[in-house]
């Protein structure tokens, strides 16, 4: 059973990662190159020493073997993803409220998508190149992964309190605000006490935004596209066995 689900899983991110990837391709791309531009600009007003002058130009694969690249980054990265998450599913398909293939699939690539990206995003904004310091990149990267840690778990305690609470009897009305005011309050305290990120300091606010916001819809249009795809691919083997 779990090789089955793993089997749409995969073949779910890997199409959901082709999607992410064109969309990060037409609508994201451009932002980056205008990021570089801004980077390269303030180094040479800036008047930097060679030796910093030639590691920020130095390039070890050209713009359009990266842009070329990402492509194949999303997809490998929806394999991985897909593949765990049809493990996840097969795990808690049984556990999950809705009796549909559909509604299970789309809200745990929902829960995922909450988790994995939008609540981190929240507390750390991706940012273009030219943003933050290069000597804080290590410390950026361990601060963002302990927060994309801590909201995978808060989720998962979330959804586990609304299922003990729903057996205990409690109403709808009451477990949705006893979870979602519990949910933020437990963000609030991480927001609080995890460091805050770099400033973009005098970086373009719109060219930061436009930034931002393709990289919010890439993962948008990925999560998406795994919960539909996967959740057609669960429906399509349901409704060949209530044939067979």
């Amino acid at each position: 059973m779990i090789t089955t689900y793993l089997r749409r899983g995969i073949a779910a991110g890997l199409l959901a990662g082709l999607l992410a990837g064109l969309f990060a391709f037409v609508l994201g791309e451009p932002s980056v190159d205008g990021a570089i531009e801004v980077e390269e600009s303030t180094a040479a007003n800036q008047h930097q020493t060679e030796t910093s002058a030639n590691h920020a130009h130095e390039e070890i694969f050209s713009r359009s073997t990266q842009k070329v690249g990402l492509i194949l980054a999303t997809s490998l990265f929806g394999v991985a993803a897909g593949g765990i998450f049809g493990m996840i599913y097969a795990y808690f398909r049984s556990r999950l409220s809705s009796n549909s293939e559909w509604s299970r699939s789309l809200s745990l690539a929902g829960a995922a998508f909450c988790g994995v990206f939008l609540l981190p995003f929240l507390k750390y904004p991706a940012n273009p190149p030219g943003v933050g310091s290069p000597e804080t990149i290590e410390s950026r990267t361990a601060e963002y992964l302990l927060m994309m840690l801590l909201s995978v778990v808060v989720v998962a305690l979330a959804w586990y309190t609304a299922r003990e609470l729903k057996e205990r009897g409690l109403s709808t009305q009451t477990r949705q605000l006893a979870v979602g005011l519990g949910s933020v309050f437990v963000f609030g305290v991480l927001y609080s006490l995890l460091p805050a990120g770099p400033s973009p300091g005098e970086f373009p606010a719109a060219l930061l935004w436009d930034f931002r916001l393709a990289a919010l819809g890439t993962q948008l249009i990925f999560w998406m596209g795994l919960g539909v795809i996967f959740g057609l691919l669960c429906e399509r083997s349901k409704r060949r066995e209530s044939w067979a």
